[in-house]
């Protein structure tokens, strides 16, 4: 299996399982949309509390140039060390929810 391939695999498997975790509000529903097109993968939650409307994207990432950017992660799970956990190198993975300044100070990829 190819590395893009290999990665489009990692994400779908790791975002699908967590978007399959029930909110502890039943009211809330969290969606895995996944968009192999364009190598763009998101969970969402969405629903009611009486009249106010609950929408949120908890988990955001990208595949750019070969490696794995996490866009956005608003949870409790540490997903880049996941991925290494599942044989991504950090050299692959980018925190783009980190300034291109402080990527340098990670020790994962700064793009």
């Amino acid at each position: 299996m190819d590395k893009l391939a290999h990665y489009r695999q990692i994400i779908q498997t790791l975002l699908g399982e967590y978007a399959g975790y029930k909110s502890l509000n039943p009211n809330i529903e969290r969606e895995f949309v996944c968009d192999t097109m364009s190598d763009r993968y998101l969970v969402v939650s969405f629903g009611w509390e009486g009249s106010h409307q609950i929408y949120s994207c908890s988990v955001h990432m990208e595949i750019k140039n070969e490696k794995i950017w996490i866009q956005r992660n608003l949870t409790d799970i540490d997903f880049a060390e996941e991925l290494v956990d599942l044989g991504v190198p950090k050299t692959d993975i980018v925190l783009g929810f980190h300034s291109p300044f402080k990527r340098q100070f990670t020790e994962y990829a700064v793009s």
